[in-house]
């Protein structure tokens, strides 16, 4: 089989060698270096790479590999790629940002999920973990001013296999899935119900839905799928050579779920003063005031930096809470800061703020103070949006921010203050729109060319404190 094909089918080292040939060439070059005569059974050489060259098309550049690369025809065969090795193919972009880091452009699909099939399938047996075990990965760099994606270049090639620490999460990640469906609530799936494996939607329109079972309420279509940060940090700890981890949280063996023992860790210093947790962990309490609370969580993990390698592979953002004696909150929170000239362009289904709240999953670390104005940790807890709350009054802001942006914003000023037309918090009991900017002159151009002071998205205060475990608020 090798002679023939270049590489041997049943031996995964082999199929990876093979596709290290594709390194530093573009999928153009790939169309024009095939010596076979697949091409002209699939179309003509100009449709083939007119019709690949639609960026569309989804998953058009892997069939070009797997017809023009490995020799064989794409199919709708459910065992992966290559089932004589075990190996399944996926070619997917990275981009290098402003910053220069490098991430993944997007999550990483596996497998459509099949709501009725899944519910009796164990995650050993699974036809998500079938595919999900060994991954032939093979990225190329996007680069927005290329106007083909035939012209995108190949960079890395490499299997990879989910390593143990890994499993263990995705295993527990596919069983809330799973049994968020088992329990009817298949239209409720968000990917910040899980951490490294997510139900991605995977819908061909915003209108598209498939029958669930035990309820009648239509659910959208949805695949398992790693999570874009999951996929950043592989690219980035496991593809790219020479790159730097994260320090771990986990670094001993228990049978706790990842989320229990980070909850353990911390409200093990459940009602320690702020200034004493400060001088346990050699923390100045007096240099970064906004983020002493996320910090000292850190420390507690074990985490010497801000990044630890789990919260970055499941995007958790740590957010510290304070809580006032009389159990109110005073601090409403803010969001990163929108552009008004590309919100009006998107649709709720695909926007920023949207997608940033349903594949976001939040440390909640509550402090409170006590009748002499002390702080003091009370614990912490996990959090995600509930998708009502996403799909109900969140919408509905971003919407009617939408349209006052759309309509023109009015401005209007009272008592030697100028006044506008966003929601504000009085209007919606989750979130409102405020300004987020280091002074007046900090400004963004409205639609119209008015330039005006960023703002970005809040959550309100009281909601916040409804989201938050009764028990912090006592003393």
């Amino acid at each position: 089989m090798k002679d023939i094909l270049g590489y041997d089918a049943t031996n995964p080292k082999s199929i990876e060698e093979y596709a290290q040939k594709l390194i530093g060439k573009t999928f153009l070059d790939v169309c024009r270096e095939d010596e076979s005569d697949l091409d002209k059974a699939v179309c003509e050489e100009t449709e083939y790479i007119v019709c690949h060259e639609n960026k569309k098309r989804k998953g058009g550049l892997g069939e070009l590999i797997e017809e023009r690369f490995f020799h064989y025809k794409c199919n709708n065969d459910s065992r992966p790629d290559f089932p004589e090795a075990g190996v399944e193919l996926k070619v997917s972009p990275y981009k290098i940002n402003k910053k220069g880091s490098v991430v993944a452009k997007e999550r990483l699909i596996i497998t459509m999920i099949d709501y009725f099939a899944v519910i009796d399938e164990k995650f050993e047996d699974s036809h998500l973990w079938q595919k999900a075990r060994l991954i032939l990965l093979i990225y190329y760099l996007y680069m927005q001013e290329i106007n083909s994606r035939l012209d995108y270049r190949i960079d890395y090639v490499k299997l990879f296999s989910p390593p143990e620490q890994d499993i263990k999460i995705i295993k527990h990640d596919y069983e809330v899935i799973v049994d968020k469906i088992r329990a009817g609530k298949a239209h409720e799936l968000s990917e910040s119900d899980t951490l490294y494996l997510g139900a991605a939607p995977k819908a061909a329109t915003s209108q598209d839905r498939r029958k669930q079972p035990f309820n009648v309420e239509l659910a959208k279509p949805r695949a398992f799928a790693f999570k874009n940060s999951y996929m950043t940090y592989v690219l980035n700890s496991y593809i790219i050579p020479d790159k730097s981890m994260y320090e771990t949280v986990i670094r001993e063996e228990t049978t706790d779920s990842f989320e229990d023992y980070v909850v353990g860790k911390i409200n093990a210093y459940r009602n320690y003063a702020l200034d004493e947790l400060c001088r346990q962990f050699h923390i100045d309490e007096g240099k970064k005031a906004k983020n002493i609370g996320a910090m000292i969580a850190y420390r507690i993990l074990g985490i010497k930096g801000n990044h630890a390698e789990e919260f970055e592979k499941a995007n958790i953002v740590v957010k510290s809470i304070r809580i006032e004696n009389n159990n109110k909150i005073k601090e409403s929170m803010s969001f990163p800061i929108f552009k008004f000239k590309e919100l009006v362009q998107e649709e709720w289904e695909n926007s920023t703020f949207g997608t940033y709240l349903s594949e976001t999953r939040f440390l909640f670390v509550i402090y409170k103070y006590n009748e002499c104005g002390k702080l003091y940790l009370k614990g912490c807890q996990f959090w995600n949006m509930p998708y009502q709350d996403l799909n109900g009054e969140v919408k509905k802001v971003w919407e009617k921010t939408k349209q006052v942006l759309i309509d023109g914003l009015q401005i209007t000023r009272k008592n030697g203050k100028n006044y506008n037309n966003f929601p504000n918090a009085s209007e919606n009991p989750v979130c409102h729109v405020r300004p987020h900017a280091r002074n007046a002159a900090d400004t963004y151009e409205l639609p119209d060319g008015r330039p005006y002071m960023k703002q970005c998205f809040w959550l309100n205060n009281t909601y916040i404190l409804s989201q938050i475990d009764r028990g912090f608020m006592m003393d």
